[in-house]
């Protein structure tokens, strides 16, 4: 069974283990995080810490701890979220599994306490207090605006998908058993303090999520003590286990989790089918058949394993001299249809805006950040020969109640078939392609002047994107 309430490693008061002290004064004064841009909030998230030596030190290499003496930020942490939040929230209607799960580490095994059905306040306050129940709050940037700014901020400056969780754990009691996630982990204390052992990678920049048996896992490389207005990060594949230690009420921090298969493994099956559709184009070896009986050959011969390096080693040559460009869809798709909308957007204000775009105007596209740009084949079904086409996505009219919940149920059908077609796009010939890229920059361009021949393509592309919402005359 893990070891709860061991104290943390002593070290000056303002020293951290693998990390950077932080005191009152090198905050600014208000010690709140700064929103300018993606960017600026990482940075004010991790500050003093340097954006640059934060990933050339630490991004996917080893842990970063930040101790705070700052009660202003304090006070900030603990406005993200906190215990007494749940009562107002279990009134909304949480349902036990989709929106929250009560669980306890027994034994070195994860104790699942959770009821049927929506969640009663009361009962839930008895798990957590009769039987030390830790509360784990699914994406709570569904309820908290504050969370969905930061979050969104984030899912910009990092081009992925940002999710969270909150957990809240009584004292001298553990919720999770010692494993190791598949995402790049920040983690805020917003409450009390939790006492976190962390052990060298099993599975370096693991790409799964894990249980890890106390018995194989070796002795902690970090023993830390988190107090409120913390922050501690670690790499996916990092073993971890946390508790709430004795003589502290409870403990609140909120998981802030990114880069779940966002690595090179996964741009490559992106890209790979794509890049041999397009080959095999202009490549008849590639389109030359198998030897007989192949694909009913109960192994694959050298032979076979030599002319799939001759392939992989055109397919190099051919990038390196950019003769092929890389065209990733999926990832794409899959970001832009999941991730949060913009922070407060209202439907009014994805609405056209100003007068119609003509030839002799100045326009500027509307949320740049939220629109993504991929070329794909045609879905259509004719009789020719298939054709790429350009795809401009946008998730202006994604849903925050549902980020980061999976597979959700629409309320009817036609909700279900609205959500579906958002997603196919707005479509336009491949050669729309440069004059998109330079529109998707944020220039400011004259319509006039858009790279295609004919006026009627300039203006068929920037009134398609205006009526939208994505684009204004300036």
């Amino acid at each position: 069974m893990p070891k709860k309430g061991r104290s943390a490693v002593k070290r000056p008061e303002n020293e951290a283990e693998d990390g950077v002290a932080v005191s009152a004064k090198q905050r600014k004064t208000d010690s709140l995080l700064c929103f300018d841009s993606p960017a600026s909030l990482f940075q004010s998230l991790i500050a003093p810490m340097d954006v640059k030596q934060f990933f050339q030190e630490y991004w996917e290499k080893k842990p970063l701890l930040l101790q705070r003496s700052d009660s202003a930020l304090t006070s900030y942490y603990q406005s993200l979220f906190q215990l007494s939040d749940l009562k107002d929230l279990c009134s909304q209607g949480l349902e036990y599994a989709r929106d929250l799960n009560v669980c306890r580490c027994v034994n070195g095994k994860k104790k699942v306490m959770n009821k049927e059905g929506r969640v009663n306040y009361s009962q839930l306050r008895k798990d957590f207090e009769q039987r030390r129940a830790t509360i784990q709050f699914h994406q709570p940037q569904r309820f908290k605006d504050e969370l969905w700014h930061i979050q969104e901020q984030l899912e910009c400056f990092f081009g992925a998908l940002v999710g969270s969780n909150v957990y809240i754990t009584p004292q001298e009691s553990q919720g999770l058993p010692p494993h190791y996630d598949d995402v790049e982990v920040f983690i805020l204390q917003l409450e009390g303090q939790k006492h976190w052992r962390l052990y060298e990678p099993t599975v370096p920049l693991a790409r799964e999520y894990s249980l890890e048996p106390e018995d194989r896992i070796g002795k902690p490389t970090h023993d830390i003590l988190l107090k409120a207005g913390d922050l501690l990060y670690f790499p996916r594949g990092t073993i971890h286990q946390a508790d709430t230690p004795a003589g502290v009420e409870h403990s609140t921090h909120l998981t802030l989790s990114t880069y779940q298969n966002t690595s090179w493994g996964d741009f490559l099956l992106d890209v790979f089918p794509s890049l041999l559709f397009d080959t095999m184009k202009s490549d008849v070896s590639l389109r030359q058949g198998l030897p007989r009986s192949l694909v009913t050959s109960p192994g694959v011969s050298s032979d076979v394993n030599k002319q799939v390096c001759v392939f992989l080693r055109g397919l190099a040559e051919r990038l390196e001299h950019e003769q092929q460009e890389l065209r990733s869809s999926e990832m794409k798709r899959d970001f832009i249809s999941s991730r949060l909308p913009p922070y407060r957007l209202q439907e009014e204000d994805i609405a056209p805006v100003g007068k119609l775009p003509a030839l002799e105007d100045s326009v500027r596209v509307r949320f740049k950040e939220h629109i993504l740009l991929t070329v794909e084949p045609s879905q259509e079904n004719t009789d020719e020969a298939t054709e790429l086409v350009a795809f401009v996505f946008h998730s202006l009219k994604n849903k925050r109640e549902t980020h980061m919940m999976g597979e959700h149920n629409a309320d009817d059908d036609q909700e279900d078939e609205e959500e579906t077609s958002q997603f196919q796009g707005l479509r336009f010939p491949v050669s729309h392609l440069p004059a998109l890229r330079r529109l998707l920059s944020g220039e400011h361009l004259l319509v006039a002047e858009l790279p295609l021949q004919q006026d009627a393509d300039k203006l068929g592309l920037v009134l398609g994107l205006w009526t939208e919402g994505l684009l204004q005359v300036c």
